[in-house]
């Protein structure tokens, strides 16, 4: 394990949790990550988990739709995905609980950190559904957002591309993927590991986040045990 972490964040990506198919979810993708969740929590490590909404909406590609309004359908797509990937969890053997910035009746909670520190001490998964619950926000805001909030040490980025590199791999077969980059060169590059707004917000906060691929065999556990292939951006 690196170090001795404690607490820390997991954003999955819409797409990743989709699998082949791109829309929707890939249950047998989505339980692969709760087993290796799994053995996160039975180490003692804490964890919050982030979904992105991209599998079931893309709203601001829309030019038919009020921006806000595309954000609001965004955020349910979260609350979607968040509920989906708890219930997964749970068959799995764990614990969870669903955080939101705005009432979902029954379904969540209202997101404090107070409720969140209490979930997490009672060894439960936190997901963290809504993001920041404003449009115009992302989901990369809303989980480095939550991750400085709770005092996670890591946020981890589960997408479906490999790491962070100096250019498009798909367009560019040159293009060098980084070990190490920093949050500086993130921002000055527009490197696009999260958007600018969560790379401002990352660097101010000093969170470092670590990108790699969710389909690659035990990456999370591996990214967290120490053989990790992606990328680290360093905010210190």
């Amino acid at each position: 394990m690196v170090g001795d972490m404690r607490r820390m964040l997991l954003k999955l990506s819409g797409e990743a949790l989709a699998g082949e198919k791109k829309t929707g979810f890939d249950e047998a993708t989505v339980k692969d990550v709760a087993l290796q969740v799994k053995q996160l929590v039975d180490d003692g490590i804490q964890v919050g988990i982030v979904t992105g909404g991209g599998n079931f909406w893309r709203g601001r590609s829309s030019e038919n739709i009020d921006r806000t309004k595309a954000d609001q359908i965004g955020m349910l797509a979260t609350v979607m995905n968040c509920i989906y990937v708890s219930e997964i969890f749970r068959s799995a053997g764990m614990k969870t609980s669903i955080l939101t910035p705005f009432e979902c009746g029954s379904f969540t909670k209202l997101f404090s950190k107070d409720r969140a520190d209490k979930y997490f001490e009672q060894g439960q998964v936190v997901f963290f559904a809504g993001g920041t619950g404003h449009p115009y926000f992302s989901t990369d805001t809303g989980v480095v957002l939550r991750a400085v909030e709770v005092e996670a040490e890591v946020i981890l980025l589960a997408k479906s591309i490999d790491g962070v590199y100096d250019d498009d791999p798909g367009k560019n077969p040159a293009a060098r993927k980084y070990a190490e980059v920093s949050i500086d060169e993130v921002i000055e590059r527009n490197l696009q590991v999260v958007d600018m707004t969560a790379s401002i917000l990352a660097r101010d906060n000093h969170m470092p986040m670590w990108v790699f691929g969710l389909n690659e065999k035990n990456s999370i556990v591996n990214a967290v045990k120490g053989s990790f292939t992606g990328t680290k951006v360093n905010c210190s």
